[in-house]
């Protein structure tokens, strides 16, 4: 099975954080803009930011293996490397974590490497690794 890229569309308070923190931060290369929109590389997959006054995203948490994650959340599964990679950036640029760089499942059917942070506008990103990517829709 080949993998095609998601489409994402959110809203941001500002086109500017945005720009700073997934060009910036995370590094993703800027696509096609317009003064109310920006589009971004999000490691492959299409992440757009609609300029959007007065919006707030919820935030809900949900027990998972002794953490409370936040819901809603998106994000990527990367390699262990690159997540390591990824994790040491946003440590060294003091990035708050709701959930810091850790293993969760650890010793169990899809053991995983996970962190969650927030962006500027309050949207919740996990980034999750797996040594083994089978262990991705393990049961």
């Amino acid at each position: 099975m080949s993998l095609r890229p998601f489409h994402l569309a959110l809203p941001t308070a500002s086109l500017a954080q945005a720009r700073a923190f997934y060009s910036g931060l995370l590094g993703c290369r800027e696509g096609r803009s317009s003064e109310r929109w920006v589009d971004f590389d999000f490691f492959g997959h299409q992440l757009v930011f609609h300029q959007a006054a007065g919006f707030e995203p919820s935030q809900l948490e949900n027990p998972v293996d002794g953490e409370a994650v936040p819901v809603p959340h998106f994000g990527l599964v990367l390699t262990p490397e690159a997540w390591r990679a990824l994790a040491d950036r946003l440590q060294r640029a003091g990035v708050a974590f709701v959930i810091a760089p850790s293993t969760r499942f650890k010793g169990e059917v899809g053991e995983q490497a996970t962190m969650f942070f927030r962006d500027p506008n309050g949207w919740n990103l996990e980034i999750k690794a797996f040594a083994d990517d089978g262990q991705l829709f393990a049961t």
